[in-house]
């Protein structure tokens, strides 16, 4: 098994809209995604709840699960992940990605 965490920091104000509302989006996009991609097992997204002024602190986490390493490359270059790549891309300020593999 494969898990892929990333982690973002986004800008207060992008699109038109708050760091919160652009939060909003990015999860629910996010959380459809393997209703799409075969190979996605799973996709749990977080928004940060704690309110503090910390460089360590990220906005939003996103943990998916996949079966193999090439299954986790397809999902990477799907077009419903690459929409989603598209929109982050315009309103993240820093991203941060692991890849391992899980006994779970």
């Amino acid at each position: 098994m494969i898990k892929h965490v990333v982690m973002w920091k986004l800008k207060d104000i992008s699109e038109g809209k708050t760091k919160e509302e652009n939060a909003e989006t990015m999860k629910k996009l996010l959380e459809d995604l393997p209703s799409k991609i075969d190979e996605l097992q799973s996709a749990e997204v977080g928004i940060n709840i704690l309110d503090r002024d910390d460089d360590a602190v990220c906005d939003l986490v996103l943990t998916v699960q996949c079966e193999t390493k090439e299954d986790l490359q397809a999902y990477a270059k799907h077009p419903d992940h690459q929409k989603v790549v598209q929109f982050a891309k315009k309103i993240v300020t820093e991203r941060r990605v692991v890849d391992y593999i899980s006994d779970q």
